[in-house]
């Protein structure tokens, strides 16, 4: 079983992470997105949202930092042990309540509004108990961590180890198997919620608009037949993938639109 959980699924949930990302973008495109439901509720939206995405970035952050950077090198940089418990308790708590209580109002409206209820499909229902799951097993984690017995073996030296050697193929099966049973279950319910990724909205997460900050304007033309300034027309940005064509005054009369942020 501990061949299993810490040797094998690990990449299976890589490969169907990656390969259902790229199955989803090739063939649902049009499904590639959170389904904004803004229009129907925007009171607890406006709660809930920040509160979700804010507190999930932090401990994403929270994350990388205890996993990825080995104890040697805070040791070296003169943070004790002590100090590092203390801000991943002070850092990891703060933040996880507040995913918990973010995903916790998101949730409550989704089942309270009609409209958006009915726009949550049966992946994105079973993906929100992962997700609460994976989130209370993380706090869960946190606390215990730091109020456990002062002896135990923390995830810095089991945990930590087993994730960097999955870079290298060479997955220490041994440091994992000797951690403790707060951080192997919260540790597979990581696994399984990544492998949910790709078949539901939180595939959002792996676009972002950066596209839009190049987009030309859009430059509207008056209809009212108004004289122009004695400036002229001022330009907006060349069309993208048009004819670069210079508006006159006959063709502002008319209507016509030229420019391009859409």
């Amino acid at each position: 079983m501990d061949l299993f959980l810490w040797g094998i699924l690990p990449y299976i949930m890589v490969a169907v992470l990656v390969g259902g990302t790229i199955w989803r973008y090739r063939y649902d495109q049009f499904g590639w997105t959170t389904r904004s439901s803004q229009l129907y509720e925007s009171r607890l939206l406006r709660i809930g949202s920040p509160l979700f995405h804010f507190g999930i970035l932090v401990v994403v952050i929270g994350h990388v930092v205890g996993l990825v950077i080995p104890k040697a090198w805070t040791d070296a940089f003169g943070v004790s042990e002590d100090m590092y418990h203390l801000a991943a308790l002070g850092l990891g708590t703060i933040a996880g309540f507040a995913t918990l209580v973010g995903v916790g109002i998101l949730i409550y409206r989704r089942r309270t509004t009609g409209p958006v209820f009915m726009a949550t499909t049966k992946n994105d229902k079973t993906m929100y108990i992962v997700l609460v799951a994976a989130i209370v097993a993380g706090l869960a984690t946190t606390v215990l961590s730091v109020v456990g017995p002062p002896h135990e073996v923390t995830y810095r030296e089991t945990v930590a180890p087993w994730f960097r050697s999955l870079f290298v193929f060479q997955p220490d099966i041994a440091a994992m198997s000797a951690s403790s049973l707060d951080f192997k279950v919260h540790t597979v319910i990581g696994m399984l919620l990544f492998m949910l990724w790709p078949f539901t909205r939180l595939v959002h997460a792996f676009t972002a608009p950066v596209h839009y900050l190049f987009r030309p304007y859009i430059v509207y033309r008056s209809r009212d037949g108004r004289p122009t300034t004695a400036r002229g027309i001022r330009r907006g940005w060349a069309p993208v993938g048009t004819t670069d064509r210079t508006p006159d005054r006959k063709a502002g009369r008319s209507g016509t639109k030229t420019g391009g942020r859409r």
